[in-house]
C-alpha cells in the first residue's frame, strides 16, 4: 500500500516549467599526435522528463550515470568546461507568458537573460564561493548583474533580507567564507540563487559534503523556502532517502539513460525497473528489528562509458536480460498516469 503525497498531487496541477526532451551530451576524446577526435564519451544519451512549477523533480543514480552533466547542460556552462561538447535534443523553458524558449545552445549573452530565472546550487560548498569576496559581494553580485537598476542601498537591504531568509545572522555580512562551516556556506549558496528570484534551482548534491544533523537542516531550509516562494528543484543526489524525503518525483539515470520516472513513493517503495530494484535494496534500514532485507547484488562491472553496450546499457548486469535487449536503447513506457519504465520485460 503507498502512502500518499498530498503535496505531489498538488505540485502535478502546475504549470510546466521545464521540459527536458531527448537530450544528449557528447565529450570528445581527443588523441594521437595530431590530438584529433578519436572518440567521445556519450555522458547523457537521450533523457526526457519535465518539471512543473513548483515541484522538486530529484535525479538520482550511481555516480558517473550523467546526473550532473544533465543538470549543467540545463544551466547552459558545460561550453565552457569543454568547448567541443555536443549537445542534442531539447530543453525548453515555459515562462509566466506562456512562451517556450528553446535554451539548448545558447550562447552566453544569449542565456543571460535566462539566468536569472535558473540558478544552482553546488555540491561542495568550500569551493563554490569566491574566497576573496566577503558574503555581501557573494550574494549582491548576481544582483548587480540581472537587477541594474537597483541603488546600492537596495542591494544592501535585499542581501540582509535574504541571508534572515537562510537562517543566517545580518552581521555575517561582512565576512568571509572561509570563517564558516560547511553548512552556513551552504546556506550563503542557497542565498545567493535566490537573489534573482529564480523559477528554477539546479541543486546538484547540495548536501553530500555535510555531516548528517547539517543536511536535514538545509534540506529543511530547502523545503521552506520552496513553500514560501514557490520555487522548483532539480534535486540531484545519490543519496535515495534525501531525494525520497525532498523530492515530488523521481527519475533513475543509469549510465546516460533514464530507466524510471515516477511520484516520489512509487519509485521508493514499489520500483518496477530492475536497476531501480538493486539501487534501492542498497538503502540502509534504521530499525534493527527489520533484519533480512534481501539485498539484489548486480553481477560485473559498469561498463566503460567510451563503449557502451548495445540496446540497453544495464543488459551486461540485468538479472533478466534478454537477447532482444541489445537490439535498441528501450523508451519510457507507461505502468501508470504517474509512472513508466525503460524496461519491456518488467512491465
Amino acid at each position: 500500500m503507498l502512502p500518499q503525497r498530498l503535496k505531489t498531487e498538488s505540485a502535478m496541477n502546475n504549470s510546466l516549467l521545464l521540459e527536458v526532451t531527448n537530450l544528449q551530451v557528447f565529450f570528445p576524446v581527443f588523441g594521437g599526435v595530431f590530438q584529433k577526435k578519436i572518440a567521445e564519451v556519450k555522458a547523457v544519451d537521450g533523457v526526457s522528463f519535465s518539471i512543473n512549477r513548483g515541484e522538486t523533480f530529484g535525479l538520482v543514480g550511481e555516480s558517473g550515470c550523467g546526473k550532473t552533466t544533465v543538470g549543467r547542460a540545463i544551466i547552459n556552462v558545460l561550453t565552457h568546461v569543454s568547448p567541443d561538447v555536443h549537445i542534442g535534443g531539447e530543453i525548453l523553458y515555459h515562462d509566466k507568458d506562456g512562451n517556450v524558449h528553446n535554451i539548448t545552445n545558447l550562447s552566453s549573452s544569449e542565456m543571460k537573460k535566462f539566468r536569472s530565472k535558473i540558478q544552482m546550487i553546488f555540491q561542495d560548498p568550500y569551493s563554490s564561493l569566491n574566497s576573496r569576496l566577503s558574503v555581501k559581494q557573494i550574494i549582491s553580485e548576481p544582483l548587480e548583474i540581472h537587477e541594474p537598476q537597483l541603488s546600492s542601498k537596495e542591494v544592501e537591504d535585499k542581501v540582509l533580507w535574504l541571508l534572515e531568509k537562510v537562517g543566517l545572522q545580518p552581521e555575517y555580512a561582512n565576512r568571509f567564507p572561509h570563517e564558516f562551516s560547511g553548512g552556513q556556506r551552504q546556506r550563503i549558496g542557497i542565498a545567493r540563487a535566490l537573489a534573482t528570484n529564480p523559477e528554477l534551482i539546479i541543486c546538484d548534491e547540495p548536501v553530500s559534503a555535510l555531516d548528517v544533523s547539517v543536511q536535514a537542516q538545509v534540506i529543511n531550509l530547502m523545503e521552506d523556502l520552496r513553500d514560501e516562494f514557490g520555487i522548483s528543484y532539480l534535486f540531484i543526489a545519490h543519496d535515495l532517502s534525501v531525494v525520497h524525503h525532498i523530492s515530488d518525483r523521481i527519475g533513475v539515470m543509469y549510465l546516460g539513460n533514464m530507466v524510471e520516472v515516477g511520484i516520489s513513493d512509487e519509485v521508493y517503495f514499489e520500483p518496477k525497473h530492475p536497476y531501480s530494484k538493486a539501487l534501492l535494496s542498497s538503502v540502509p534500514i534504521p530499525d534493527p528489528k527489520l533484519k533480512g532485507k534481501k539485498r539484489i547484488l548486480l553481477q560485473g562491472d559498469i561498463p566503460n562509458p567510451l563503449n557502451k553496450p548495445s540496446g540497453c546499457s544495464f543488459r551486461t548486469r540485468c538479472p533478466i536480460a534478454a537477447e532482444s535487449c541489445a537490439d535498441s536503447i528501450p523508451t519510457l513506457i507507461s505502468v501508470s498516469q504517474t509512472h513508466s519504465i525503460a524496461c519491456p520485460y518488467s512491465m
